[in-house]
């Protein structure tokens, strides 16, 4: 069902392009990942691109000061997506209305720092959730909390009829050993509900979209048979490949890492009962990008 292969030098030359996941991929988000930004810098000098495509709720710009903490040299990559710029340009086009109710951390609140791309911005106003037209969710208040403490405040925004902008649509992420909530399991709980909730990173096309953006202010015009999506998230980064209809490696070693008896390479039969059981098809795997 998908080839597992040794390093990512075994299939480079067939492509011209990556994006590439970040959490689970390139770091844990305490750490990079040594032979995976070695793996990256190796396709960029055979005359690649590396997109870094990431579904964090943040800016670019604020995922790039990230990088540098966690020791990603920009040697590593060309360019970022993010699903959080995806999100933005749909609020600051008024996608969930100008006053909004915002769930989310203190570090997320650049989100809502205007994007020179959209002309004639909606003023966005935050206010509380009663005076709310619309929710804008970059992530949960506390990310150790079950998703739903938030059942009260989701019940009455849907009986107002209010839209969830999910900036973010991982359901979860691991940091360090430590397993976390993210937006996506708040906008996954509100669709459940009965309300409405808006998506835009991966697997939903407005961040592939971004992705092709970045690549033009690049320069490159790529068939997509030459583009390869890298990525730990069956539900985001291999069914966003599988709807973009380009190429995927699957990093077992993330987020499915037990379920695919994965300590350096993948347990191949675990692997296909897994790919099997999320209905995801990766031409390639591999237990950890390098």
């Amino acid at each position: 069902m998908t080839q597992i292969i040794n390093s990512l030098a075994d299939i480079a030359n067939r492509y011209d392009v990556l994006l590439v996941d970040l959490w689970g991929c390139v770091h844990n988000g305490v750490r990079a990942y040594d032979e995976a930004v070695a793996a990256l810098k190796g396709f960029r000098r055979g005359g690649g691109t590396v997109v870094l495509l990431t579904n964090a709720p943040r800016s670019r710009h604020e995922v790039a000061k990230q990088l540098v903490r966690l020791n990603v040299p920009e040697e590593a990559y060309d360019t970022i997506a993010t699903s959080g710029d995806s999100a933005r340009a749909a609020m600051f086009q008024g996608a969930v209305g100008e006053k909004v109710w915002f769930m989310g951390q203190p570090f997320d609140e650049s989100f809502f720092k205007e994007l020179e791309l959209i002309k004639d911005p909606v003023k966005i106003e935050r206010v509380d959730l009663e005076d709310a037209e619309g929710i804008v969710c970059c992530g949960p208040f506390d990310p150790h909390a079950d998703p739903a403490v938030n059942r009260p405040q989701f019940l009455y925004a849907k009986q107002k009829g209010l839209k969830l902008l999910c900036a973010n649509p991982d359901i979860v992420v691991d940091r360090g050993d430590t397993r976390e909530w993210c937006a996506g399991a708040l906008a996954q709980l509100y669709t459940e509900m009965g309300g409405e909730s808006l998506y835009f990173g991966k697997p939903h096309p407005p961040i592939y979209d971004l992705a092709r953006r970045r690549l033009s202010e690049l320069g490159k015009d790529v068939d997509p048979s030459r583009i390869l999506a890298i990525g730990d998230g069956p539900h985001t980064d291999i069914d966003g490949a599988m709807g973009e209809d380009i190429d995927a490696l699957f990093i077992t070693g993330g987020l499915a890492a037990r379920e695919t008896g994965t300590v350096t390479q993948p347990d191949p039969a675990l692997l296909d009962a897994y790919l099997v059981k999320e209905r995801i098809s990766p031409q390639f795997s591999i237990g950890f990008l390098r």
